[in-house]
């Protein structure tokens, strides 16, 4: 039972217990499948829990830039899967030493860096991002297959032979989706490059797989994998998910630290920002649970969440609540693990959120206590 007296706020809580289940799935999944499953840092890269991840064969992860690469390196003891939009002469050495795949997103960056990988004897598997054109996502914030995308090759520049050096494809073109949107998304790539597939060692089908969503089809997804391995049984089938996870693992405690009413409309003000901490909120949009928060009902106390920034638009809304709240009562934001803390950032000098473990044995791990240094730090 969590004990939230205890908790600092406003911190970001994770519970081993419900991280657990998420790998216990994915864990399933992956034997049951026969493919390789890695941790997306862009997600989730709280690396204190790494031991943990470890634990359920999640041994490698997958990189979007140098930092992370070197994070995967020596935290989960293991070189990357690295994919970026773009590499720099000045940080593909580094790339180069913390990967064991990279993933080149144009024909350019290929033809510039593949050299330096065969020219130096690296021990290092080169693909090349493909563009689908076909995506579920709604959300053109978050749609890298919309028309005029700047990831990845589309099927018509390949023409029909890869240039020597490229051994695996990848695609990322889903977004907390389900096994049936996988499903769909493979009969397109297999269409528009199928034609690769004996000749390649490896697909990367990306991340926006949500398996551990409590209405997500696993046996739907283990089924569609085994059909398509069957297909082509040399093709390393990898997916790299980072929502799933730590999709419902914790939250973010806060505390109200004023009320305030304009023309009718309550406002909450609490001890953390949507802008700074739930970014994903604002620009996704999507409005998050509060526990204890209850559906609209007439005659109960409704309030907007303010976030404690400048920012105008530091708000969202609105949330009822059985009594009416006041200064000090606790406000929990759930599953606030992943996408949040990697996306926060410090604008108006708002103190940082601290980072904690709700362990199996019901007690609290602070990981990391942010302090004016850290601010200060950032800014020069």
């Amino acid at each position: 039972m969590i004990d939230f007296e205890k908790i600092p706020s406003p911190c970001y809580v994770m519970e081993e217990k419900r991280l657990r289940e998420n790998l216990s799935l994915i864990k399933y999944v992956k034997e049951q499948a026969g493919v390789t499953i890695i941790l997306a840092l862009k997600a989730f890269a709280m690396w204190k829990s790494f031991p943990i991840i470890c634990e359920y064969d999640i041994p490698f992860s997958t990189a979007s830039s140098i930092y992370e690469a070197q994070l995967a390196f020596e935290e989960m003891g293991s070189p990357a899967h690295t994919c970026s939009p773009a590499y720099t002469e000045k940080d593909f050495p580094l790339i180069l030493k913390y990967s064991s795949h990279i993933t080149f997103n144009s024909l350019s960056q290929f033809e510039r860096f593949y050299p330096k990988v065969r020219a130096g004897g690296h021990n290092v598997s080169c693909g090349i991002r493909i563009n689908p054109e076909y995506s579920v996502v709604e959300t053109d914030l978050y749609n890298p297959a919309a028309p005029g995308s700047r990831m990845g090759v589309v099927s018509d520049l390949l023409g029909d032979t890869l240039p020597e050096g490229i051994e695996g494809f990848h695609f990322h073109a889903l977004c907390e989706s389900s096994s049936y949107d996988l499903e769909k998304m493979l009969e397109v790539v297999e269409k528009r490059f199928g034609r690769f597939f004996p000749s390649i060692k490896w697909l990367n089908m990306g991340g926006g797989h949500l398996m551990t969503r409590k209405d997500y089809d696993i046996e739907h997804l283990i089924s569609i994998l085994r059909t398509f391995k069957s297909n082509y049984p040399a093709l390393e089938i990898i997916m790299e998910p980072g929502s799933a996870f730590a999709w419902q693992t914790g939250f973010l405690l806060t505390t109200v630290v004023d009320v305030v009413e304009n023309r009718g409309i309550k406002t909450a003000i609490i001890d953390a920002s949507f802008t700074c901490h739930m970014p994903d909120c604002l620009e996704m949009p999507y409005k998050p649970a509060i526990r204890n928060a209850i559906d609209a009902t007439e005659g109960k106390p409704a309030y907007r969440i303010g976030g404690n920034s400048c920012l105008s638009g530091d708000f969202m809304g609105d949330w009822f609540f059985e009594q009416p709240l006041k200064t000090g009562d606790k406000i929990i934001f759930e599953d606030m693990i992943h996408y949040t803390i990697v996306k926060t950032n410090m604008f108006n000098g708002i103190p940082h959120p601290s980072i904690a473990l709700w362990n199996k044995e019901d007690e609290l791990i602070i990981y990391k206590t942010f302090t004016y240094k850290d601010y200060k730090q950032r800014n020069s």
